[in-house]
C-alpha cells in the first residue's frame, strides 16, 4: 500500500478516516472505478466504529421520537447489510419486558409499524408474549411485577470485523487503504483543495498527495480537519460518549436480547448476547473534546450496573465486569444548545466548503452504505469525474458466505476461514489456541498481520479479534504470545516485543474495573 502511495500520482479522491463511513466511501468510490486512497491516523475502526452496541437496527426509539424518515432509511440499510454480508450480520430477537409501572401500547402498535416499514427486507414480525413466554425467552429476567413482553426482530454484527471486511472489499476493487498515516494539512491551489499532506506514523516520512477531491470522514475528529481547511469554522460536531460493559453468558443464557425502553435518563438499555458473552449498554454523556481512547466514567458504569440489576434476576456488580469500553458518537452539533444529546438527530449531514472539502458527519453504523453513496455522488460533482452509478446496494462484502454458524468464533472470516486455518500447517508455532476461553487461534494472529494490516498487538487483540472487548484480563494474559507471533511474521526483535507488551498492558488496564 505504501509503495502504491509513493508511485500513485494524482488520485480521484482521498478519503481521510478509516471508520465505517470512510471505509464505506472507499468501497463505493473504488467499485465505481475511481482512483481511491484512504488514510487513517490510527488503525481502521479504532474510534467509534469498533465501540458500538453491535446492533444493525432501524432504531425503535427514533420511531418513538417521530423520526420516520431515519427509521425507513435505517431499516432498508439493515436489510442490505444482512443481504450483502450474511457472514457478519445476523437476525436477533429482542424482548421488551412489560412491567406494572409502565404500559407497553407503543411497543405493541409501534413495533407493528416498524415491521411494516421494513418491507421485503424485514427480519420477521413482532409478537406479544405472555409472562410465561417472556420468562422462557429470558430466564434471568426480573420476574417481580412482570406482566409479559413484546418480541421484535433486529440485526446484530461484529463492528470492527465488518470494518476490516470493508477495507478488504475496497482493496479488492483496487483502492489503496493505509492505517497509521495521519493527515496533517490540506493542500490548496488558487484557494481550492488539491490534496493533503500526511505523515507515516511508523517512519515519520511526510507525503504530499495530489487529489481531485478530498473527503473528511473522520467522525468525532471532523471539526479538526474542517479547521485545517478553514480556521474560522464554527464547531459542527458534538461528541457524546456511550459506555458498555461485558459480562459472562450466565447473565443472559438464552439466544435473545433484552431491550429496556425507559431508563432513568430517558434512554434505552440493551443487553445483547455477543460472541458467547453479554454486552450491556449504553450511556449518553456529552464530552468536550474527542479522544482516540475515551474512558468510561465511574458514574456511567454505576448507571449501567444499577439499571441492569433492576431487570435481571442476578445483581450485576463491578466484579462481574469482564471488559468495559467507551465510544464517542459524532453527533451533528445542534444550533440550539438546550437539546439533550439523546434528542439530537442521527441523520447524516454532508457539508461542502467553499474550497471543495467534502465533510460527511452524523449518521450511524447501519446507514454507512447510504452515507458513502451520498458522499461519492458529491465527489463526482466536486471533482468533475465521469458519472457512474453506485453499485453497493447489491455488492457482496469481502469473503461473503451464507449460512455460517455464528457460534463459531471463526465465522467472521466467511470464505477466508479455510485459508486462516491452513496457516497452522506452516509451522508448529502457529498451531492450536492462543486462548481457548475466547476461541482464539494462533493462526488468526498471523492472518491479521499478513492479510489485514495489523501493525501492533492492540490491532490484533482489540479489532482483528475481539479479545480486549470480551475479556480484558484474558487478553493481557495472551498478549506476550501474540507479540511473539507477530514478531516472527514482521521480522521484529525482542525490544519490539517488550515495547508492544508495555503499550498493550497500559491500554488494556483501562478496560477492566479494579
Amino acid at each position: 500500500m505504501i509503495n502504491t502511495l509513493e508511485t500513485g500520482g494524482k488520485w480521484d479522491v482521498v478519503i481521510i478516516g478509516g471508520g465505517a463511513t470512510g471505509l464505506g466511501t472507499a468501497v463505493d468510490a473504488a467499485s465505481r472505478g475511481y482512483k481511491t486512497l484512504l488514510l487513517e491516523q490510527s488503525d481502521f475502526s479504532k474510534g467509534t466504529s469498533s465501540r458500538s452496541t453491535k446492533l444493525v437496527h432501524g432504531g425503535v426509539r427514533y420511531l418513538q421520537q417521530g423520526d420516520v424518515s431515519l427509521v425507513f432509511e435505517a431499516l432498508r440499510e439493515r436489510g442490505l447489510m444482512a443481504q450483502n454480508a450474511p457472514h457478519l450480520v445476523r437476525d436477533l430477537s429482542f424482548v421488551i419486558p412489560n412491567y406494572e409501572w409502565w404500559g407497553g401500547p407503543f411497543y405493541t402498535i409501534g413495533l407493528k409499524v416498524y415491521d411494516t416499514m421494513a418491507g421485503k427486507l424485514g427480519f420477521g414480525s413482532s409478537l406479544n408474549l405472555s409472562k410465561e413466554e417472556t420468562i422462557e425467552a429470558i430466564p434471568t429476567v426480573e420476574q417481580e411485577g412482570l406482566r409479559g413482553g413484546v418480541v421484535y426482530q433486529d440485526g446484530q454484527f461484529d463492528d470492527s470485523r465488518f470494518a476490516i471486511s470493508l477495507a478488504l472489499t475496497a482493496t479488492d476493487f483496487g483502492s489503496t487503504v493505509i492505517n497509521y498515516m495521519k493527515v496533517v494539512s490540506i493542500l490548496k491551489e488558487n484557494d481550492l483543495v488539491c490534496g493533503v499532506e500526511a505523515i507515516d506514523g511508523e517512519t515519520g516520512k511526510k507525503y504530499k498527495i495530489e487529489s481531485k477531491c478530498v473527503v473528511n470522514a473522520t467522525g468525532v475528529f471532523g471539526d479538526g480537519v474542517m479547521m485545517m481547511d478553514n480556521p474560522e469554522m464554527r464547531k459542527m460536531i458534538q461528541p457524546s460518549q456511550g459506555v458498555h460493559i461485558v459480562l459472562e453468558k450466565r447473565f443472559l443464557p438464552g439466544e435473545d436480547a433484552i431491550m429496556i425502553p425507559h431508563t432513568s435518563d430517558g434512554r434505552v438499555l440493551f443487553a445483547v448476547p455477543w460472541h458467547g458473552h453479554v454486552v450491556v449498554g449504553t450511556t449518553d454523556t456529552v464530552v468536550d473534546k474527542p479522544e482516540l481512547e475515551p474512558r468510561a466514567l465511574k458514574e456511567e458504569v454505576d448507571f449501567i450496573l444499577e439499571t441492569a440489576s433492576k431487570y435481571l434476576k442476578y445483581e450485576v456488580t463491578r466484579a462481574d465486569v469482564l471488559s468495559v469500553f467507551a465510544g464517542l458518537r459524532p453527533l451533528a452539533a445542534p444550533e440550539d444548545d438546550s437539546k439533550a444529546t439523546k434528542e439530537i438527530s442521527r441523520h447524516h449531514k454532508l457539508l461542502i466548503s467553499i474550497s471543495g472539502l467534502i465533510t460527511i458527519t452524523g449518521g450511524k453504523w447501519t446507514t454507512y452504505r447510504k452515507m458513502a453513496e451520498d458522499t461519492v455522488n458529491n465527489v463526482v460533482l466536486v471533482a468533475g469525474l465521469d458519472e457512474r452509478k453506485s453499485i453497493t446496494e447489491n455488492l457482496m462484502i469481502h469473503s461473503y458466505k451464507k449460512n455460517v454458524d455464528f457460534d463459531d468464533p471463526l465465522s467472521v472470516y466467511g470464505t477466508d476461514v479455510n485459508v486462516v486455518l491452513s496457516i497452522e500447517k506452516e509451522k508448529k508455532e502457529y498451531r492450536g489456541f492462543l486462548s481457548e476461553k475466547l476461541g482464539l487461534k494462533k493462526s488468526q494472529v498471523i492472518w491479521a498481520v499478513r492479510e489485514e494490516m495489523a501493525r501492533n498487538v492492540e490491532d490484533v487483540l482489540a479489532r482483528r479479534t475481539r479479545a480486549l472487548f470480551l475479556d480484558a484480563r484474558e487478553s493481557i494474559r495472551v498478549a506476550e504470545e501474540t507479540a511473539k507471533l507477530m514478531a516472527m511474521e514482521l521480522g521484529e526483535n525482542n525490544s519490539w516485543i517488550k515495547k508492544q507488551l508495555k503499550a498493550y498492558k497500559d491500554l488494556a488496564a483501562g478496560y477492566y474495573l479494579e
